[in-house]
């Protein structure tokens, strides 16, 4: 079990990592690209189309770091209307489903990448095998599968209740105001 843990505190350090890296890079890169136009007057040809790739690929690894976080957008204010069990359980059901989205996705998008993707399809200006861009799908939805699954396993065996960063922080406040009143 400890080894378990060790596991999942290197992936969420990489996931974190990973974003703040092509966070900080592709906008340095579109910083030098203003710079290099409006300054040099010259273009770097290349950098559009790689800071576009970078963003795509943070988005995605972002969406990872939202499931780790249980921050991604969901409507549940009709659970208040119903016992607490009701909520919980829908809840389950609802990752249940979006897990099995993200396996048939993964599905979809390595047949994609390695079946139908034509070999000689390159980017414009990179180069760049268009098989190794899209490979942020299949790695994407395969990590946030494994983070709806440790959140689920949290739910639901360890009896964790998965909250939100912003939920988490409005009731800090609201219990840091009942006791200031």
């Amino acid at each position: 079990m400890a080894k378990l843990h060790a596991l999942i505190k290197k992936l969420n350090n990489v996931e974190t990592v990973v974003c703040e890296v092509l966070l900080a890079s592709f906008v340095l890169l579109l910083f030098i690209q203003i710079i290099a136009r409006q300054v040099f007057n010259h273009s770097l040809s290349w950098s559009d189309e790689l800071s576009t790739y970078m963003f795509v690929w943070f988005a995605y690894l972002g969406a990872v770091v939202a499931t780790k976080m249980a921050a991604h957008n969901r409507v549940t204010f009709q659970f208040q209307y119903f016992p607490l069990w009701v909520g919980k359980y829908s809840m389950i059901l609802a990752d249940l489903i979006w897990v099995t989205f993200n396996v048939y996705f993964v599905y979809l998008s390595y047949q994609f990448i390695f079946v139908f993707m034509n070999a000689f399809w390159k980017s414009q200006t990179l180069g760049v095998p268009m098989k190794y861009l899209y490979m942020i799908l299949p790695i994407a939805f395969t990590l946030m599968t494994i983070r709806i699954l440790i959140n689920l396993y949290a739910t639901v065996f360890l009896g964790v209740e998965q909250v939100d960063p912003e939920t988490a922080e409005i009731q800090k406040l609201k219990q840091q105001a009942a006791q200031k009143a």
